[in-house]
């Protein structure tokens, strides 16, 4: 008996197979219910749950599961699959999936293992075929996946697999139908060969039993034939080769019997002569081309050679015989029309009758006599040349062979001529010597008439020749001469000693025309337009900026409206009368100088021929005064004393002042190499200021001109780089769209701004924008290097030469940025930021730049300075750190741009200028400055001459020593040039001491007779002696000329040159004439000159300068180097002149926008007025001097004190230089108001001490606030911080 456990273990059991039961019969009805929706991934889901107890499953076969399964619940009668028929199902459904599978990767191996799974239930399998099936079922769904069909299904496979069974079977019995075949054909029965070939396993075509006979015959010759080829004498006939055989037997009867057919016909129709068919049937049974035109010879051939076969005698049978492929026979009868293989029994063929082959040879015979007869009639052309080239060969043969016996026979002929002749010639001669032997009287004569017409005919025809050929002739002369000219030319200025001879020719070169005087005259005349306007243009600026500082000051009640008035009241007479007055002025003081003053005069133009030409002297005196004495020197009189560089030689001059005076600056005052940036040095300033258009050029414009307008009118850009700003904006366009106020706060940080994704997006947008505007800008600058001025490049040459040389440490990078510093900071970044302040753009007046135009150029501006002294975004521009690579990039670029912009010649070999220029230069130079310009600068360099000329014996203290004291303006012009009862006497006197006049300047230490210590100038004397003697005497060497006397005609070529060159010295200016020991040189005779030039040869060559060794060819050298200098200064001049020309239209424009300016502020005066009248009847204005201005006097504001230590507590001052800071309680500062608003003056004390004081111009500290100046040097040893002491002004004197 079971116990309790064994039960309850039973029941367990049982209870758990019931379980399971029931789930799965819940799980079957979920995969029909699945099946039934045709939802493939649900009937997969259904069908793949463990409850359902079924097959594995694949889930990349869900379409296959539905839809076999589908159809098999759509045949199911309640159409519902129960658990077995699923399990069933699904088991084959998986293996056929996975033959598909196989069939797909093409892998025979899986193939044939999923064939063999029984789970797959196919039938009719055979071991032997399981690759075929494999090879079957590729091709198949190959065939079905091109027709889109995915899968297989067993259906097709199970069809797939008996279509191969069936294949093979059939081959198999096919094989064994040809094996009965060959059998029979060995046989050589073709009874039993026919039956063979019926066979239906073999499945042959075009079988026909009439025709077994030749069957038998064809495949027999076919086997035969093939074990010849493969020597195999157990070769087999395969079935396409026994179909071929079948073929070709019944094509060899079709093709008999109708040759049969066609013979028959013919021969019939000859019989009975009528020869109508004959053409059809040679066309449609013989096949043969037939020609219509020889029916009638196809007949009648054809009859001819029928009747010579036809016998009386012959006993013929109806039958044909005709032989297939030369082998194979075929008869046909004639009356049956039957054909046949086999030889009928007791048959006598036709011998009567044409053959075949005998009616194609007929044919084809008379074919082609026809068509030969149509060749010879188509070419009987040529046929008449073929026979005339050979009658032409006969006769040429001919020909040849008496030629040839002429030839053989010649020795005899031409012995027989040659008597004959000789014969003949005697006797001729005999005969002719006779008769002229009787007329030589007669024979004599006639020659001469004939030679002398001959000789005059080719006279004649010579000279017509000339004289028609005229015009050619002189081109050719003038090629010749020219090409004379050129290569002498070419010796004159390539050769290292060019001969005397070749410089005798251009000597002529070195003569001043009419046109020289003119060109002259016209330069001096525009420099000195151009000279005055920049004066006059200088001074309406001054005047205009001061304007714009009162009416600020007026705007912010700093002045009243009074003082506006009197400045716009000055402004205005300066405006109208200021040029006319100095005109006036000028020709009145300069009419009144007595004799003696005009000696004074030219003592002051040897003073600044010295200052002009020996730059050391300009250079420590402009270090030795107070800063703000040494701006306003620069500003008037050194730019003056060069003419504001208007020609080469003052721009030389003024580029070796500037020189000089940076090296004293950097070796006296630059302690470090960051002073130069930091600071704000004297020399850069005046060469940045000068290179801007201080002398009415203006290259900044043409250089930045075009991008910064495209910048400016692209109205579409807008950049913005701060995120505060960016914020703002878009917080307010928030605003603007919903017309509610934002809840963002609108006070925020830098850090706070950048945390909102709009404001990071229009900060990405304007960095964008910004690179590709600054690109532009960028492309600009580095594609205009040749047009930066000259001086810039040259003094960024001088700079950074200078600080290497005190600096030797300092590294290329760090010179480098200095020259950017200069090039871009100081010269170019202004520009880029206040294109209307620097006259890179034409603005109205009143006009102004827009905000966003402002602030897109500071944007860039700001990229660019970074960039050129490559210092990246940082600290409170981390924002932009971004852009960090791109600065390094363009730095890269700025650094070779600095390297290139170094790389210039010096002044000597740029503008071609030595120490001889000045003494062959036709015009003296000539410059323009005020009688109380003369005056400051006689007084400053009495005040500073110890300083800048420690060496008594030095040029610039005798200079002084004969000037004397310093004039006031009235002893300058003299007695009598201001009426002492004069009221107005001061105004007078300040008006003639504006007074501009022109100095020619001269040295005064030229050589004179009998001195020989110049040698510079005994050099240039002896040049002009040598040209005036080797133009009237020619010769080979100097030398052979000096030693060689002067003919009478060339003693009077040479005073005839003397002559014309008196007439045209009296023709010549003032200004422009020689010296009067040059003069007096030219007049003398040719031979005192020569005994000159060998005294003052002597000289120089004991000096070194020549040498009689090389035949002086030292100095022959010097006089080709000034002709050739002569011809380079006249297109230096005719340049100049165009260069002129086109400054004073430059300045002429800005005086006009000047004008302009000034009318506008004259508008503004008198709104101001109109509206102070309205608001206040009872106060007037003095306009023109007759109403009187009741306005409250203006208290003079009172003196700031401060001591040094207070200002440096507020910052004001960093350092005191020699003074420690416990000392700065000692210093005091006194900082006074000036008259004039802006000014102040600025006294310090040591101890109570006056030391000494300066001038201040409140309008110098914005300009260097303006300009990035931190730091500035007070009395040259306070530093000074700019910022703060703008503040302290601002607060304690205008209450801002």
């Amino acid at each position: 008996m079971l116990d309790k456990s064994e039960i309850q273990k039973e029941v367990s059991v049982a209870n758990a197979e019931a379980e399971a039961h029931k789930f799965k019969l819940i799980a079957v009805d979920n995969i029909n219910t699945a099946i039934r929706n045709c939802d493939p991934s649900k009937t997969l889901v259904a069908l793949m749950k463990p409850e359902a107890q079924l097959p594995v499953v694949h889930s990349f076969a869900a379409v296959v599961y539905q839809t076999e399964l589908f159809n098999l619940q759509q045949q199911n009668a309640v159409n519902y699959l129960a658990h077995d028929e699923l399990s069933i199902a699904v088991e084959m459904l998986s293996a056929v999936v996975l033959l598909n599978q196989a069939l797909e990767n093409k892998d025979i191996l899986m193939i044939k293992n999923h064939l063999r799974n029984p789970c797959i239930g196919f039938n009719n399998l055979e071991e032997e075929n399981f690759q075929r099936y494999a090879d079957t079922l590729l091709s198949i769904k190959s065939e079905a996946s091109s027709q889109g069909q995915d899968y297989l299904s067993w259906n097709d496979i199970q069809n797939c697999i008996d279509m191969v069974n069936m294949q093979i079977q059939e081959e198999n019995e096919r094989i064994i139908a040809i094996g009965h075949i060959n059998e029979a054909i060995d046989q050589g029965n073709p009874e039993k060969t026919l039956e063979a070939l019926l066979l239906p396993t073999a499945k042959l075509q075009d079988v026909r039993p009439v025709n077994a006979r030749h069957y038998q015959d064809v495949l027999h010759h076919a086997k035969a034939q093939k074990c010849k080829e493969s020597q195999d004498e157990s070769a087999l006939l395969w079935l396409d080769e026994i179909q071929k055989g079948i073929s070709d037997a019944n094509n060899n009867i079709k093709e008999a019997a109708i040759l049969a057919v066609g013979t028959s016909v013919i021969n019939k129709s000859l019989e009975k002569g009528d020869s109508q068919p004959i053409l059809m049937i040679l066309q449609s049974k013989f096949g043969l081309r037939v020609i219509p035109e020889c029916a009638e010879t196809y007949f009648r051939n054809l009859s001819e050679a029928k009747n010579l076969k036809t016998r009386e005698d012959s006993n013929e049978s109806p039958w044909i015989k005709l032989v297939m492929k030369n082998m194979y026979d075929y008869y046909y009868n004639a009356e049956t029309e039957e054909g046949t293989c086999v030889a009928p029994e007791g048959i006598v063929p036709k011998t009567s009758w044409l053959t075949g082959e005998e009616i194609q040879s007929i044919v084809g015979q008379v074919t082609a006599d026809y068509n030969r007869e149509q060749l010879w009639l188509a070419n009987e052309n040529l046929i008449v040349q073929l026979q005339a080239q050979a009658r032409g060969f006969l006769v040429r043969k001919n020909y040849q062979e008496r030629k040839a016996y002429l030839q053989n026979q010649e020795p005899s002929a031409v012995k027989i001529q040659a008597f004959w002749k000789g014969f003949k010639q005697r006797k001729s001669y005999v005969d002719r010597l006779k008769v002229l032997q009787d007329n030589v009287a007669a024979i004599v004569k006639i020659q001469s008439w004939v030679k002398m017409w001959l000789a005059k005919r080719a006279y004649r025809k010579r000279l017509q020749y000339f004289k028609d050929h005229n015009d050619e002739i002189v081109k050719i002369q003038a090629f010749l001469r020219a090409n004379k000219a050129r290569e002498d030319y070419r010796t004159l200025i390539g050769a290292e000693n060019p001969p005397l001879t070749v410089l005798r020719k251009f000597a002529y070169l070195l003569d001043q025309s009419d046109l020289d005087f003119q060109e002259e005259l016209e330069v001096t005349r525009l420099r000195e337009e151009v000279v005055t306007k920049i004066r006059s243009n200088q001074q309406l600026e001054k005047d205009l900026n001061l304007m714009d500082i009162k009416i600020g000051l007026l705007v912010k009640n700093r002045i009243t409206l009074q003082d506006v008035v009197l400045h716009s009241k000055k402004l205005n007479k300066k405006s109208k009368s200021q040029l006319e007055e100095m005109v006036m002025v000028d020709k009145q003081g300069i009419k009144s100088l007595s004799k003696e003053r005009r000696k004074k005069l030219e003592a002051y133009q040897h003073l600044f021929y010295l200052l002009q030409t020996n730059p050391t002297y300009l250079a420590k005196l402009i270090f030795q005064m107070p800063q703000n004495k040494s701006t306003k020197f620069m500003d008037t009189v050194i730019f003056t004393l060069y003419n504001y560089a208007s020609n080469q030689r003052e721009e030389y001059l003024l580029l070796k002042l500037f020189k000089t005076a940076l090296e004293e600056e950097i070796n006296s005052k630059v302690d470090q190499i960051q002073d130069i940036v930091t600071g704000n040095p004297t020399v850069i300033k005046m060469v940045v200021s000068f290179n801007r258009g201080a002398r009415g050029q203006n290259t900044l414009r043409q250089l930045l001109a075009p991008v910064v307008k495209e910048i400016m009118e692209d109205k579409s850009l807008i950049i913005n780089t701060s995120p505060v700003d960016v914020y703002k904006a878009w917080v307010n366009q928030l605003e603007m769209q919903t017309g509610e106020a934002s809840k963002l706060p609108y006070d925020v940080t830098t850090e706070q701004a950048l945390t909102h994704t709009e404001v990071v997006t229009k900060l990405e947008s304007s960095i964008q924008s910004l690179r590709a505007v600054t690109d532009k800008v960028l492309a600009s600058i580095f594609s205009s290097l040749n047009m930066m001025p000259y001086g810039m490049r040259y003094i960024a040459k001088v700079l950074k030469s200078s600080l290497h040389e005190k600096f030797p440490d300092a590294t290329e990078d760090e010179l480098l940025k200095i020259v950017g510093n200069l090039l871009y900071y100081r010269y170019m970044n202004p520009a880029i930021v206040a294109p209307d302040g620097f006259d890179i753009i034409d603005m109205t007046a009143g006009g102004q730049i827009h905000p966003d135009q402002r602030r897109n150029l500071g944007c860039v501006a700001k990229v660019l300075q970074h960039a050129a002294s490559n210092k990246l975004f940082e600290g409170e521009s981390e924002h932009l750190s971004s852009m960090n690579t791109y600065l390094s990039q363009t730095y890269q670029k700025f650094r070779n741009f600095f390297q290139a912009a170094c790389d210039v010649p010096e002044p000597e070999e740029k503008f071609n200028i030595d120490e001889y220029s000045d003494m062959v230069t036709l015009s003296k130079p000539v410059i323009y400055i005020s009688i109380e310009e003369i005056i400051n600068t006689h007084s400053l360099l009495l005040e500073h001459q110890d300083a800048i000329a420690t060496d008594p014996n030095d040029l610039l203290n005798e200079l002084l020593e004969g000037l004397g004291p310093v004039p006031d303006v009235e002893s300058f012009l003299g007695e009598g040039a201001v009426d002492p009862n004069d009221p107005n006497r001061e105004s007078t006197l300040n008006q003639l001491a504006k007074t501009e006049i022109s100095l020619s300047l001269t040295s005064k230490y030229e050589l004179r007779e009998g001195e020989d210590q110049d040698l510079k100038s005994l050099m240039i004397k002896t040049k002009r002696l040598i040209v005036d003697v080797i133009r009237a005497q020619p010769g080979d060497t100097l030398l052979e000329i000096l030693e060689t006397p002067a003919t009478a005609q060339q003693e009077s070529e040479h005073l005839k040159l003397v002559e014309k060159r008196a007439i045209l010295d009296s023709k010549t200016p003032e200004k422009m004439k020689h010296s009067q020991s040059i003069f007096e040189d030219g007049q003398l005779p040719i031979e005192q000159k020569k005994r000159k030039i060998q005294r003052n040869l002597r000289t120089l060559e004991q000096a070194g300068l020549v040498s009689s060794a090389t035949k002086y060819q030292e100095i022959i050298n010097e006089i080709a180097k000034d002709i050739r200098n002569q011809r380079r200064y006249r297109h230096h001049r005719k340049a100049e002149l165009v260069k002129l020309q086109q400054t004073l239209n430059a300045l002429n424009s800005k005086t006009a926008f000047y004008e302009e300016q000034i009318n506008y502020y004259n508008t503004y005066i008198k709104t101001c007025l109109d509206n102070l009248t309205r608001k206040n009847s009872r106060r007037s204005i003095k306009l023109d001097g007759k109403e009187e201005v009741k306005v409250s006097k203006k208290l003079k504001q009172a003196s700031l004190k401060y001591t040094a230590a207070r200002l440096h507590e507020k910052g004001v001052i960093l350092e005191i230089e020699d003074l420690q800071t416990n000392q700065f309680k000692n210093v005091m500062f006194d900082i006074t108001p000036g008259e004039e608003v802006g000014d102040f003056e600025i006294k310090a004390k040591f101890l109570g001490v006056e030391m000494e004081k300066v001038q201040l111009h409140f309008q110098d500290l914005l300009q260097m606030q303006y300009e990035g100046v931190a730091v500035m040097k007070m009395f040259d040893k306070a530093k000074v911080n700019v910022n703060l002491l703008i503040f302290l002004l601002n607060k304690k004197f205008y209450g801002k």
